[in-house]
């Protein structure tokens, strides 16, 4: 996002829920765990502004409007039974609120998560379905009100296991190392090199990302190259990005990122641009 952004790219962020079931790291901010119907909410709204702020994004709105889809926390809570929980709210009506959106900013690409929702989480899960199924109907002159839309090319994100690895051999070998490594072999996500259509270098906004990911201070600790969510386990901050195309043209294969700086080091022809083959 700070890439392109700074690229004069049109990022526009869509978030479905406010957070307001995650975890609180930070003991000077535990009083917000206290509650999850308002406070921890409304902090996160602030977190996220700063976030954006931090990445260049000027256009973040809230799937439905604030409030509108609720938190559903991890899988298997109490929580995710909530009324107004985004991981039971119905496909179709969430995918109308993001059509229109879509047909407002008219996006050629949209990111989202992979099906698994990067590590099972179900409103992100739910963020995958509630995407493919707008990507589709934006394009429907059938559906809804506002002029049909169609996106070129539509992403969900990616982590090759061949990083994964490499960056817990990195933290293991780090001096001093703030957080624990993973072991990667039990990890419930990453896929497979060579399932990666599309590699982005970012690192030369890599210190926006860190400094948005720091502006998250209730769930992420992070003291780069690494940070760490409430569970305390390592994780590199990446400046090259990986994700995977399920529908549109690829563009034309691109150089692709030094294994050492965080790419697959391999000529697989990944294109190197979301928006390569877009006209």
């Amino acid at each position: 996002m700070a890439r392109y952004a700074a690229e004069g790219a049109h990022v526009a962020l869509v978030t479905c829920t406010l957070g307001e079931e995650g975890e609180v790291i930070p003991e000077e901010l535990a009083h917000l765990a206290a509650d999850r119907e308002g406070t921890l909410g409304e902090h996160r709204v602030g977190e996220l502004a700063a976030a954006c702020a931090a990445l260049g994004v000027t256009d973040h709105r809230f799937l439905g409007g604030p409030g509108r889809f609720r938190d559903s926390g991890m899988m298997g809570v109490a929580s995710n039974h909530h009324p107004r929980a985004f991981w039971q709210a119905d496909v179709d009506e969430a995918a109308a609120e993001l059509v229109r959106v879509i047909r407002e900013v008219r996006p050629h690409v949209l990111v989202t998560y992979d099906e698994n929702g990067f590590y099972g989480h179900p409103d992100h899960i739910q963020a995958h379905r509630v995407s493919w199924r707008a990507f589709r109907l934006a394009a429907d002159a059938g559906f809804g009100s506002g002029e049909p839309w169609r996106i070129a090319k539509f992403y969900h994100t990616a982590t090759p296991r061949s990083v994964l690895a490499r960056s817990a051999d990195a933290l293991r070998e780090a001096r001093n190392a703030p957080f624990v490594p993973q072991d990667v072999a039990d990890l419930p996500f990453g896929c497979k090199d060579q399932d990666v259509t599309t590699e982005i270098d970012a690192r030369a906004h890599l210190a926006a990302k860190a400094a948005a990911m720091r502006a998250h201070a209730t769930q992420i600790s992070v003291a780069p190259p690494w940070y760490a969510l409430s569970n305390g386990i390592g994780q590199e901050i990446l400046g090259v990005e990986h994700f995977i195309l399920r529908a549109g043209v690829p563009g034309a294969p691109g150089a692709g990122a030094p294994f050492e700086a965080g790419g697959l080091g391999e000529p697989h022809a990944r294109e190197d641009d979301l928006f390569g083959g877009v006209h």
